[in-house]
Protein backbone atom coordinates (compact mmCIF):
# COMPACT_ATOMS: atom_id res chain seq x y z
CA UNK A 1 0.00 0.00 0.00
CA UNK A 2 3.01 2.49 0.74
CA UNK A 3 4.74 1.60 -2.41
CA UNK A 4 1.58 2.27 -4.59
CA UNK A 5 0.88 5.31 -2.73
CA UNK A 6 4.19 6.70 -3.25
CA UNK A 7 3.72 5.76 -6.78
CA UNK A 8 0.89 7.83 -7.38
CA UNK A 9 2.46 10.93 -5.80
CA UNK A 10 5.58 10.66 -7.97
CA UNK A 11 3.44 10.41 -10.81
CA UNK A 12 1.35 13.50 -9.77
CA UNK A 13 4.15 15.18 -9.21
CA UNK A 14 5.99 14.17 -12.50
CA UNK A 15 2.83 14.95 -14.43
CA UNK A 16 2.80 18.74 -12.62
CA UNK A 17 6.54 19.33 -13.22
CA UNK A 18 6.79 18.33 -16.67
CA UNK A 19 3.41 20.63 -17.60
CA UNK A 20 5.04 23.52 -16.12
CA UNK A 21 8.01 22.81 -17.69
CA UNK A 22 7.47 21.81 -20.93
CA UNK A 23 5.35 24.96 -21.48
CA UNK A 24 8.20 27.02 -20.60
CA UNK A 25 10.55 25.90 -22.96
CA UNK A 26 8.50 25.00 -25.31
CA UNK A 27 7.82 28.80 -25.57
CA UNK A 28 11.57 29.15 -25.91
CA UNK A 29 11.14 26.57 -28.65
CA UNK A 30 8.10 28.15 -30.47
CA UNK A 31 10.06 30.97 -30.74
CA UNK A 32 13.29 30.04 -31.80
CA UNK A 33 11.60 28.27 -34.89
CA UNK A 34 9.77 31.02 -35.75
CA UNK A 35 12.42 33.80 -35.90
CA UNK A 36 14.55 31.01 -37.78
CA UNK A 37 17.18 30.32 -34.94
CA UNK A 38 18.47 26.77 -35.09
CA UNK A 39 17.88 24.48 -31.41
CA UNK A 40 20.05 21.77 -31.01
CA UNK A 41 18.07 19.90 -28.22
CA UNK A 42 14.85 20.14 -26.43
CA UNK A 43 15.46 18.50 -22.69
CA UNK A 44 12.76 18.10 -20.21
CA UNK A 45 14.31 17.15 -16.79
CA UNK A 46 18.77 17.12 -16.35
CA UNK A 47 20.82 14.39 -16.02
CA UNK A 48 21.61 10.96 -18.07
CA UNK A 49 19.20 10.80 -21.23
CA UNK A 50 15.53 8.39 -20.57
CA UNK A 51 13.82 8.53 -24.00
CA UNK A 52 15.05 10.21 -26.84
CA UNK A 53 14.40 11.02 -30.45
CA UNK A 54 15.28 13.45 -33.03
CA UNK A 55 13.41 15.37 -35.43
CA UNK A 56 13.51 18.66 -38.13
CA UNK A 57 17.40 18.60 -36.76
CA UNK A 58 16.59 19.09 -32.96
CA UNK A 59 17.36 16.30 -29.95
CA UNK A 60 14.31 15.91 -28.14
CA UNK A 61 15.15 14.00 -24.90
CA UNK A 62 13.42 13.25 -20.81
CA UNK A 63 16.58 13.12 -18.57
CA UNK A 64 16.21 11.92 -15.32
CA UNK A 65 16.10 14.53 -12.43
CA UNK A 66 13.15 16.35 -12.53
CA UNK A 67 15.09 19.88 -11.74
CA UNK A 68 14.27 21.66 -15.05
CA UNK A 69 14.78 21.62 -18.48
CA UNK A 70 16.20 23.04 -21.84
CA UNK A 71 16.39 24.53 -24.76
CA UNK A 72 19.61 24.49 -26.32
CA UNK A 73 20.76 26.57 -29.49
CA UNK A 74 23.22 26.24 -31.64
CA UNK A 75 25.47 29.11 -30.95
CA UNK A 76 27.67 29.01 -33.90
CA UNK A 77 27.54 27.94 -37.26
CA UNK A 78 29.19 24.29 -37.69
CA UNK A 79 31.19 26.06 -40.75
CA UNK A 80 32.72 28.69 -38.69
CA UNK A 81 34.18 26.15 -36.17
CA UNK A 82 35.96 23.95 -39.09
CA UNK A 83 37.28 27.08 -40.70
CA UNK A 84 38.82 28.03 -36.81
CA UNK A 85 39.99 24.42 -37.09
CA UNK A 86 41.63 24.90 -40.60
CA UNK A 87 40.03 21.82 -41.77
CA UNK A 88 37.84 23.00 -44.42
CA UNK A 89 38.93 22.23 -47.69
CA UNK A 90 37.97 22.68 -51.19
CA UNK A 91 34.83 24.82 -52.23
CA UNK A 92 32.73 27.30 -50.22
CA UNK A 93 30.92 24.30 -48.44
CA UNK A 94 34.12 22.40 -47.58
CA UNK A 95 35.11 19.11 -48.30
CA UNK A 96 35.78 17.25 -44.84
CA UNK A 97 38.81 15.37 -44.65
CA UNK A 98 39.57 14.53 -40.67
CA UNK A 99 36.59 11.98 -39.91
CA UNK A 100 36.73 13.58 -36.09
CA UNK A 101 35.51 16.93 -37.61
CA UNK A 102 31.85 15.73 -36.79
CA UNK A 103 32.56 15.36 -32.89
CA UNK A 104 33.83 18.63 -33.03
CA UNK A 105 31.15 20.74 -34.85
CA UNK A 106 27.66 18.56 -33.52
CA UNK A 107 28.05 14.68 -32.38
CA UNK A 108 24.32 14.63 -33.56
CA UNK A 109 24.52 12.41 -36.50
CA UNK A 110 23.90 14.01 -39.89
CA UNK A 111 23.78 17.09 -38.20
CA UNK A 112 26.34 18.89 -40.71
CA UNK A 113 23.65 18.22 -44.12
CA UNK A 114 20.31 19.27 -41.47
CA UNK A 115 20.52 22.92 -41.23
CA UNK A 116 17.83 23.94 -39.94
CA UNK A 117 17.79 28.11 -39.28
CA UNK A 118 20.20 30.39 -38.46
CA UNK A 119 22.43 29.95 -35.39
CA UNK A 120 21.69 32.03 -32.67
CA UNK A 121 24.03 34.46 -32.17
CA UNK A 122 23.04 35.24 -36.29
CA UNK A 123 19.45 36.38 -35.29
CA UNK A 124 18.99 40.26 -34.21
CA UNK A 125 18.66 41.38 -30.64
CA UNK A 126 15.14 41.77 -30.78
CA UNK A 127 14.35 38.40 -32.13
CA UNK A 128 17.02 36.97 -29.59
CA UNK A 129 14.99 38.95 -26.67
CA UNK A 130 11.69 37.50 -27.88
CA UNK A 131 13.04 34.32 -27.40
CA UNK A 132 13.97 34.48 -23.94
CA UNK A 133 10.50 36.39 -22.89
CA UNK A 134 8.79 33.30 -24.79
CA UNK A 135 9.68 30.99 -21.96
CA UNK A 136 8.18 32.87 -19.28
CA UNK A 137 5.37 34.14 -21.30
CA UNK A 138 4.11 30.66 -22.00
CA UNK A 139 4.28 29.82 -18.39
CA UNK A 140 1.43 32.48 -17.78
CA UNK A 141 -0.43 31.25 -20.97
CA UNK A 142 -0.41 28.13 -19.29
CA UNK A 143 -1.42 29.55 -16.32
CA UNK A 144 -4.41 31.36 -17.33
CA UNK A 145 -5.68 28.26 -19.41
CA UNK A 146 -5.20 26.50 -16.16
CA UNK A 147 -7.10 29.06 -14.29
CA UNK A 148 -10.26 29.38 -16.57
CA UNK A 149 -10.41 25.21 -16.09
CA UNK A 150 -10.25 25.04 -12.99
CA UNK A 151 -12.40 27.86 -12.36
CA UNK A 152 -15.21 26.53 -14.62
CA UNK A 153 -15.52 23.35 -12.81
CA UNK A 154 -14.80 24.88 -8.97
CA UNK A 155 -16.17 28.53 -9.17
CA UNK A 156 -14.91 31.60 -7.17
CA UNK A 157 -14.67 33.37 -3.65
CA UNK A 158 -15.77 36.53 -3.57
CA UNK A 159 -13.90 38.28 -0.50
CA UNK A 160 -17.31 38.77 2.12
CA UNK A 161 -16.87 38.61 5.75
CA UNK A 162 -18.82 35.78 7.29
CA UNK A 163 -17.69 36.29 11.09
CA UNK A 164 -15.32 37.79 13.35
CA UNK A 165 -13.12 37.39 16.52
CA UNK A 166 -13.77 38.87 19.94
CA UNK A 167 -11.73 41.59 20.92
CA UNK A 168 -9.63 41.05 17.30
CA UNK A 169 -8.25 44.22 15.87
CA UNK A 170 -11.47 43.80 12.76
CA UNK A 171 -14.30 43.92 15.24
CA UNK A 172 -12.52 46.96 17.11
CA UNK A 173 -12.16 49.12 13.82
CA UNK A 174 -16.13 48.33 12.68
CA UNK A 175 -15.74 45.89 9.88
CA UNK A 176 -19.22 43.73 10.08
CA UNK A 177 -20.46 40.53 8.48
CA UNK A 178 -21.46 40.77 4.99
CA UNK A 179 -18.72 43.50 4.48
CA UNK A 180 -16.60 42.96 1.39
CA UNK A 181 -13.11 43.91 1.03
CA UNK A 182 -12.01 45.43 -1.62
CA UNK A 183 -8.15 46.38 -1.20
CA UNK A 184 -5.72 45.86 1.38
CA UNK A 185 -2.80 48.01 2.13
CA UNK A 186 -3.37 49.68 -1.22
CA UNK A 187 -3.41 45.78 -3.45
CA UNK A 188 -7.02 45.36 -4.83
CA UNK A 189 -8.30 42.05 -3.31
CA UNK A 190 -10.75 40.02 -5.57
CA UNK A 191 -11.03 36.80 -4.03
CA UNK A 192 -11.29 35.44 -0.62
CA UNK A 193 -7.82 33.60 -0.67
CA UNK A 194 -5.91 36.88 -1.01
CA UNK A 195 -7.14 38.05 2.04
CA UNK A 196 -5.00 35.15 3.77
CA UNK A 197 -2.06 35.86 1.24
CA UNK A 198 -2.36 39.67 2.82
CA UNK A 199 -2.62 39.16 6.53
CA UNK A 200 0.68 36.63 6.20
CA UNK A 201 2.45 38.85 4.29
CA UNK A 202 1.92 42.03 6.21
CA UNK A 203 2.63 40.06 9.47
CA UNK A 204 2.68 42.54 12.63
CA UNK A 205 2.78 45.80 10.40
CA UNK A 206 -0.66 47.87 10.83
CA UNK A 207 -2.69 47.32 7.76
CA UNK A 208 -5.38 49.50 5.91
CA UNK A 209 -8.57 47.97 4.81
CA UNK A 210 -11.38 49.50 2.67
CA UNK A 211 -14.09 47.48 2.01
CA UNK A 212 -17.74 48.24 0.78
CA UNK A 213 -20.89 48.36 2.50
CA UNK A 214 -24.31 48.73 1.57
CA UNK A 215 -22.78 50.46 -1.36
CA UNK A 216 -20.50 52.79 0.34
CA UNK A 217 -16.83 52.75 0.68
CA UNK A 218 -15.62 52.42 4.29
CA UNK A 219 -11.44 52.47 5.23
CA UNK A 220 -10.02 51.63 8.81
CA UNK A 221 -6.56 50.92 10.03
CA UNK A 222 -5.96 47.94 12.07
CA UNK A 223 -3.00 46.13 13.84
CA UNK A 224 -2.34 42.60 13.67
CA UNK A 225 -2.67 41.09 17.04
CA UNK A 226 0.00 38.01 17.31
CA UNK A 227 -1.99 34.71 18.05
CA UNK A 228 0.37 31.98 19.55
CA UNK A 229 -1.85 28.93 19.15
CA UNK A 230 -1.47 29.76 15.60
CA UNK A 231 1.77 31.18 15.83
CA UNK A 232 1.19 33.69 13.63
CA UNK A 233 -0.62 37.56 13.29
CA UNK A 234 -4.08 37.61 12.58
CA UNK A 235 -6.56 40.62 12.04
CA UNK A 236 -9.36 39.16 13.53
CA UNK A 237 -11.90 37.27 10.57
CA UNK A 238 -13.61 34.47 11.55
CA UNK A 239 -14.09 33.14 8.09
CA UNK A 240 -14.88 35.10 4.69
CA UNK A 241 -15.56 34.13 1.30
CA UNK A 242 -18.99 33.31 -0.99
CA UNK A 243 -18.97 30.69 -3.27
CA UNK A 244 -20.52 32.06 -6.94
CA UNK A 245 -21.20 30.04 -10.19
CA UNK A 246 -18.65 30.86 -13.11
CA UNK A 247 -19.94 28.55 -15.79
CA UNK A 248 -21.21 31.81 -17.98
CA UNK A 249 -20.12 34.75 -18.90
CA UNK A 250 -17.70 35.57 -15.84
CA UNK A 251 -15.43 32.81 -16.80
CA UNK A 252 -12.88 34.77 -17.92
CA UNK A 253 -13.17 37.72 -15.53
CA UNK A 254 -13.05 35.40 -12.39
CA UNK A 255 -10.31 32.94 -14.37
CA UNK A 256 -8.15 36.50 -14.40
CA UNK A 257 -8.67 37.18 -10.64
CA UNK A 258 -7.09 33.68 -9.86
CA UNK A 259 -4.14 34.09 -12.39
CA UNK A 260 -3.46 37.65 -10.73
CA UNK A 261 -3.51 35.97 -7.39
CA UNK A 262 -0.92 33.92 -8.21
CA UNK A 263 1.30 36.59 -10.12
CA UNK A 264 0.37 38.88 -7.03
CA UNK A 265 0.97 36.43 -4.31
CA UNK A 266 4.17 35.62 -6.09
CA UNK A 267 5.68 39.05 -5.78
CA UNK A 268 4.68 39.92 -2.48
CA UNK A 269 6.62 36.71 -1.29
CA UNK A 270 9.92 37.69 -2.96
CA UNK A 271 9.19 41.32 -1.87
CA UNK A 272 8.95 39.50 1.69
CA UNK A 273 12.09 37.69 1.52
CA UNK A 274 14.36 40.26 -0.05
CA UNK A 275 12.98 42.40 2.83
CA UNK A 276 14.21 39.75 5.70
CA UNK A 277 11.02 39.06 6.64
CA UNK A 278 10.14 35.73 5.46
CA UNK A 279 12.38 32.63 6.32
CA UNK A 280 14.12 29.28 4.94
CA UNK A 281 10.83 27.47 5.27
CA UNK A 282 9.05 29.55 2.55
CA UNK A 283 11.30 28.67 -0.51
CA UNK A 284 11.09 24.70 -1.59
CA UNK A 285 12.56 23.00 -4.53
CA UNK A 286 11.56 19.46 -5.84
CA UNK A 287 11.27 17.58 -2.74
CA UNK A 288 9.14 20.48 -1.20
CA UNK A 289 6.88 20.37 -4.25
CA UNK A 290 6.89 16.72 -4.44
CA UNK A 291 5.52 16.66 -0.54
CA UNK A 292 2.63 19.94 -1.29
CA UNK A 293 1.50 16.94 -4.20
CA UNK A 294 1.62 14.70 -1.85
CA UNK A 295 -0.26 16.38 0.69
CA UNK A 296 -2.74 17.53 -1.90
CA UNK A 297 -3.29 14.63 -3.05
CA UNK A 298 -3.96 12.61 0.47
CA UNK A 299 -6.86 15.77 1.20
CA UNK A 300 -8.15 15.17 -2.11
CA UNK A 301 -8.49 11.44 -2.68
CA UNK A 302 -11.47 11.05 -0.10
CA UNK A 303 -13.83 13.56 -2.70
CA UNK A 304 -12.59 11.48 -5.75
CA UNK A 305 -10.33 11.78 -9.06
CA UNK A 306 -12.11 14.54 -10.57
CA UNK A 307 -11.17 16.98 -6.90
CA UNK A 308 -7.44 15.52 -7.03
CA UNK A 309 -7.08 16.43 -10.72
CA UNK A 310 -8.22 19.98 -10.43
CA UNK A 311 -6.21 20.31 -7.25
CA UNK A 312 -3.50 19.14 -9.40
CA UNK A 313 -3.86 21.71 -12.24
CA UNK A 314 -4.92 24.33 -9.58
CA UNK A 315 -0.98 24.01 -7.99
CA UNK A 316 0.22 23.51 -11.99
CA UNK A 317 -1.37 27.27 -12.24
CA UNK A 318 0.18 28.86 -9.08
CA UNK A 319 3.35 27.28 -10.07
CA UNK A 320 3.74 28.09 -13.51
CA UNK A 321 3.12 31.74 -12.16
CA UNK A 322 5.88 30.51 -9.94
CA UNK A 323 8.09 29.62 -12.50
CA UNK A 324 7.21 32.62 -14.69
CA UNK A 325 8.00 35.54 -12.68
CA UNK A 326 11.39 33.81 -10.90
CA UNK A 327 12.48 33.68 -14.53
CA UNK A 328 12.30 37.16 -15.15
CA UNK A 329 14.27 38.01 -12.44
CA UNK A 330 17.78 40.13 -13.79
CA UNK A 331 19.64 37.56 -12.22
CA UNK A 332 23.10 35.67 -14.50
CA UNK A 333 22.39 32.45 -16.05
CA UNK A 334 17.91 32.38 -16.23
CA UNK A 335 15.46 34.05 -18.57
CA UNK A 336 15.68 37.79 -16.70
CA UNK A 337 19.72 37.77 -16.88
CA UNK A 338 19.71 37.13 -20.42
CA UNK A 339 17.03 39.96 -21.16
CA UNK A 340 19.26 42.36 -18.61
CA UNK A 341 22.46 41.51 -21.29
CA UNK A 342 20.20 41.87 -24.52
CA UNK A 343 18.59 44.85 -23.63
CA UNK A 344 22.49 46.28 -22.91
CA UNK A 345 23.22 45.16 -26.57
CA UNK A 346 20.21 46.95 -27.84
CA UNK A 347 21.20 50.08 -26.41
CA UNK A 348 24.79 50.16 -26.99
CA UNK A 349 24.43 48.95 -30.47
CA UNK A 350 27.03 46.13 -30.15
CA UNK A 351 26.84 42.36 -28.06
CA UNK A 352 29.20 42.41 -24.48
CA UNK A 353 32.55 40.33 -25.35
CA UNK A 354 31.84 36.88 -25.19
CA UNK A 355 34.34 36.24 -22.60
CA UNK A 356 32.45 39.08 -20.29
CA UNK A 357 29.42 37.32 -20.95
CA UNK A 358 30.74 34.16 -20.33
CA UNK A 359 32.06 35.02 -16.77
CA UNK A 360 28.46 36.56 -15.92
CA UNK A 361 26.81 33.41 -16.87
CA UNK A 362 29.54 31.24 -14.98
CA UNK A 363 28.89 33.21 -11.89
CA UNK A 364 25.46 32.98 -12.42
CA UNK A 365 25.23 29.79 -12.65
CA UNK A 366 27.07 28.76 -9.74
CA UNK A 367 25.30 30.56 -7.54
CA UNK A 368 22.10 29.18 -8.84
CA UNK A 369 23.57 25.38 -8.08
CA UNK A 370 24.81 26.89 -4.44
CA UNK A 371 21.00 27.90 -4.17
CA UNK A 372 19.24 25.13 -5.41
CA UNK A 373 21.92 22.85 -3.08
CA UNK A 374 20.51 24.46 -0.45
CA UNK A 375 16.75 24.31 -1.57
CA UNK A 376 17.36 20.66 -1.18
CA UNK A 377 18.83 20.33 1.71
CA UNK A 378 16.06 22.50 3.01
CA UNK A 379 13.64 20.33 1.45
CA UNK A 380 15.21 17.12 2.71
CA UNK A 381 15.54 18.31 6.54
CA UNK A 382 11.91 19.72 6.85
CA UNK A 383 10.75 16.34 5.16
CA UNK A 384 12.80 14.59 8.14
CA UNK A 385 11.09 16.93 10.52
CA UNK A 386 7.71 16.85 9.18
CA UNK A 387 7.57 12.93 8.25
Amino acid sequence: MFIIDGLSTIILFLFVFCLIVVSHEFGHFLLARVNGVRVKEFTVGMGPKLVGWHRNGTDFAIRLLPIGGACIYDLEDEEEILEESGSIKGNATGDIADSNLKDKAGSDDGFLNEKVGIPYGKASVMKRISIVIAGPLFNFILAYILAVIVTWFCGSTVPVINGLIEGYPAEEAGIEPGDVIVSMNGSSVYLATEIYVNTYINKERPMNIEFMRDGELHSVTVNPKYDEELDRYLIGFNGYGKYIDCRNSEIFKHAYYEFRYGVVGTYKSIIMLLEGRGSKDDVAGPIGMAQTVDTIKDESIPYGFGTLMLNMLNLAMILSVNLGILNLLPLPAIDGGKLVLLVIEALRGKPISPEKEGLINLIGFALLMVLMVFVMYNDIIRWITTG
